[in-house]
């Protein structure tokens, strides 16, 4: 995308936000007509939309949010002006203090004793430049405390819906008073709107949250903790598979496996400089024999461990180290999600040591795993993310030394360059010792993930001492290259599970047949067809309840298992097989020993 593009990009954002704003201000009129005692708090543009906190005279429900609806609908078609007033703060005071609208005042008040630096983001959509004086904003009868800028009139407001109520205390404070927020979605056409209601609704079936309830693939439990996944059998079978292919990919590509402890002395991450940076994301320190532990929040400086272990040669490098490494992380309460943010994580982790003539070549080499995997799980969009250093966070934020910084960062974007993927660049969003890439996938639905990261390490092989005998016979320090194509299990099955709605393929399955007796006489019959299958390590069940057939049938659907086979007589005495295969309405018609032959190739290959 050349600079032109994205300055038209940038300008269409910002006139869509403009509008979304003017849409909540446009919501708050109709509130306000609707409950003339409403208190109104912030109502800032959010992703795809906006909301609004407000504190009703009574709690309101779904039916009044469609009144609210309606009722702003209705004020869109009266081509309502947004009109600007300023005067200063006192006089706002004023004003909003008459109104009894005691949320403004208290945003006033303390814009004019401590200024606009103590404000958050969404108060500060609420003021003008100047901290003397505040701009107003007139929509009908409605006025709100707002910087502006917004439309000229209501009806150049496109599509929207008010999508849902949630609680929200004042300021996030759980000690002030709880308001409602109400949740809206605007586009700039009716179609665009219909189009993105259409993919939440998708989104809510695909959630891997319900999903990995529905489908048996882990749990969590107050009595484990927050944040604490339990895999159940079935999520295991997902490991292990996920865990295989990893392994087999990892040896085809010259890595080693390593494994390292849970925990380490305190020494390592002071060492590692993980401790000053990531303290409040480490589990709290442990004192045993008068020596303090952490859990392993990452397994970098376990493995540099490994590599400084002995003295290495340069004809030993690259040496590449891999391990599903079990880290844990103490993440905020409010930011655990399902899978995708959770405090016990197991990670596709390894280590790359190599000269600066090597780099470029294991970088790619990188780079190609991620595109084997991107294909073989179906995904076909996706960006890779150059996070860069900012000179004014060298030594705060960052490892001190520019010259570095700079080198390895243009290192990077040529690797990327010729590995022909796409790539956006950031500044600002580096790791401490690094720059790094973040890798964002879109699932087929059109939802955004961001998978794994993929670090150069410039600076920590060298606080370890991490050496190698060159051609020359002097020591060098390596560069490290940290890398995870495949995430955490906990992301990659969260991620997994919605892109799949549930229906992983044959390999990854974890049932991948089941078998359904007609009968009690046939139970028999089909346990031994259950054992030959298994016997060829094909994941097979039977379901013998004393159920009606299509029962059973109807709650293997519901299961998402690719392939059901109804076992009678017929299929007893020899006769070729009537299979249901999972999304089709047409069935397979095939002898036992032709079902056997294709779906073996089909697990073998990962079809």
């Amino acid at each position: 995308m050349n600079k032109e593009q994205r300055k038209s990009l940038d300008e269409a954002q910002m006139k869509l936000e403009i509008m979304r704003h003017s849409c909540a201000h446009l919501v708050a009129a109709a509130i306000q007509a609707l409950y003339p005692e409403a208190k109104f708090g912030v109502g800032p543009v959010v992703e795809n939309g906006f909301y609004y906190d407000v504190e009703f005279p009574e709690t309101i429900n779904e039916e009044a949010l469609q009144e609210i609806e309606k009722k702003a609908k209705h004020l869109v078609k009266q081509n309502l002006k947004f009109e600007r007033i300023e005067m200063s703060i006192d006089e706002a005071i004023k004003f909003f203090s008459d109104k009894n609208q005691t949320y403004k005042v208290l945003l006033l008040n303390d814009l004019k004793e401590r200024g606009t630096t103590k404000m958050s983001t969404e108060e500060l959509q609420h003021f003008g430049e100047s901290v003397k004086n505040v701009s107003l904003y007139k929509t009908g009868e409605f006025v709100d405390l707002c910087r502006g800028p917004h439309i000229e009139t209501s009806k150049e407001i496109g599509a929207f819906k008010l999508t849902k109520l949630a609680g929200a205390y004042w300021r996030g404070d759980e000690k002030n008073s709880q308001l409602q927020r109400i949740y809206g979605v605007c586009f700039t056409s009716e179609e665009e709107l219909n189009n993105y209601l259409k993919m939440l609704e998708e989104i809510e079936k695909r959630d891997h949250r319900k999903l990995g309830r529905d489908l048996d693939i882990y749990s969590f439990d107050d009595e484990v903790g927050s944040g604490l996944p339990l895999w159940h059998p079935n999520g295991v079978i997902l490991i292990e598979e996920i865990e295989k292919l990893a392994k087999e990919k990892e040896y085809e590509f010259g890595y080693c496996r390593v494994q390292t402890p849970h925990i380490a002395k305190q020494e390592l991450y002071l060492r590692s400089g993980h401790l000053p940076y990531y303290k409040d994301s480490m589990f709290p320190p442990m004192e045993m024999d008068k020596e303090i532990y952490y859990l392993k929040a990452m397994n970098c400086p376990h493995h540099h461990k490994i590599f400084s272990s002995k003295k290495r040669s340069y004809r030993e490098l690259p040496i590449r180290y891999a391990e599903y490494g079990h880290c844990y992380r103490y993440e905020d309460s409010g930011a655990l999600f399902g899978l995708m943010r959770v405090r016990s994580l197991s990670m596709n982790d390894a280590h790359i040591y190599c000269t600066e003539e090597q780099f470029e070549e294991e970088f790619i080499k990188v780079l190609d795993l991620y595109k084997f995997y991107f294909e073989l799980f179906g995904i076909t969009k996706y960006q890779m993310r150059l996070s860069k250093h900012a000179e004014e966070g060298l030594g705060k934020k960052y490892v001190d030394n520019e010259r570095l910084w700079l080198k390895t960062e243009e290192q990077v974007r040529n690797a990327l360059i010729k590995s022909g993927l796409p790539f956006v660049e950031v500044e600002n969003e580096a790791a401490f010792y690094g720059p790094k890439i973040d890798v964002e996938i879109w699932s087929v639905i059109g939802r955004e993930f961001t998978l794994a990261t993929n670090q150069l390490d410039f600076a920590v092989p060298e606080r370890f001492n991490l050496t190698y005998i060159d051609k020359d016979g002097t020591e060098k320090t390596p560069i490290c290259i940290h890398r995870a194509p495949l995430s955490t299990h906990e992301r990659l099955i969260g991620f997994l599970l919605e892109h799949y709605a549930g229906a992983f393929p044959i390999w990854l399955s974890p049932v991948q047949v089941q078998f359904v007796p007609v009968s009690e006489k046939h139970v028999s019959g089909t346990r031994e067809l259950e054992n030959e299958f298994k016997n060829l390590k094909i994941r097979t069940v039977v379901d013998d309840a004393d159920e009606t057939v299509g029962k059973k049938v109807k709650k293997a659907v519901t299961q998402k298992i690719p392939y059901i086979v109804v076992v009678g007589d017929n299929e007893l005495n020899g006769e070729d097989w009537t299979i249901r295969v999972r999304g089709q309405e047409e069935q397979l018609k095939m002898s036992k020993n032709d079902f056997l032959e294709k779906i073996t190739k089909e697990i073998a290959e990962r079809i």
